[in-house]
């Protein structure tokens, strides 16, 4: 727990000095989120949680780590549910038309895919909660099928997360350049 939340800890120290540096010395760098400390942090912690798995830290499975992580992943859960204002939907329903676009596109293309490689049933379940859902989703989808297939789902909800933390910054960079913003 003192490497998740030292880790933690210092992505949090280091995000608010580096996105005050950027605005100060970097404002056009705003159009990139490379000012906001949100931005900082998540880059720091993943980076952080990827590099401890190149390390001896990736052996702390035996000093009792999936149970920890268990634990913070129902707090994880009940964290996300806890904000959830399902009625926010009603403020602007264009973006539910395009969420539901986006998602029929995922859905799309994982068949194809998965049709294209013979991938088993299992992965397209977990494959797309991985990536739609994150660590909660998989690991519920997983445990469904079987309780001993939830490490699957939690190493793919964090090779997600790897990719996707980034994919989703750039994504998220070409939407503003499509809407002109």
């Amino acid at each position: 727990m003192a490497l998740a939340f030292g880790g933690t800890g210092l992505a949090t120290l280091l995000a608010d000095p580096i996105a005050t540096f950027m605005a100060t010395n970097y404002p056009e760098t705003e159009k990139f989120s490379l000012t906001n400390s949100f931005f900082w942090l998540i880059l720091f912690a993943t980076i952080f949680g990827i590099s401890c798995s190149f390390t001896s830290a990736r052996k702390l499975e035996y000093a009792g780590a999936s149970k920890i992580g268990t634990v913070l992943l129902y707090v994880l859960i009940t964290t996300i549910g806890m904000q959830m204002n399902i009625l926010a939907i009603l403020d602007n329903p264009g973006l539910f038309i395009v969420g539901i676009i986006w998602i029929s596109f995922h859905a799309l293309l994982l068949l194809i895919v998965g049709k294209i490689f013979k991938v088993p049933f299992f992965y397209y379940g977990v494959g797309s909660m991985a990536n739609v859902g994150g660590v909660a989703s998989a690991s519920v989808i997983s445990a469904a099928f079987h309780p001993s297939l939830i490490s699957v789902g939690v190493i793919l909800s964090v090779f997600s997360y790897a990719i996707g933390t980034y994919a989703g910054w750039l994504t998220a960079l070409l939407m503003k350049i499509a809407s002109g913003m």
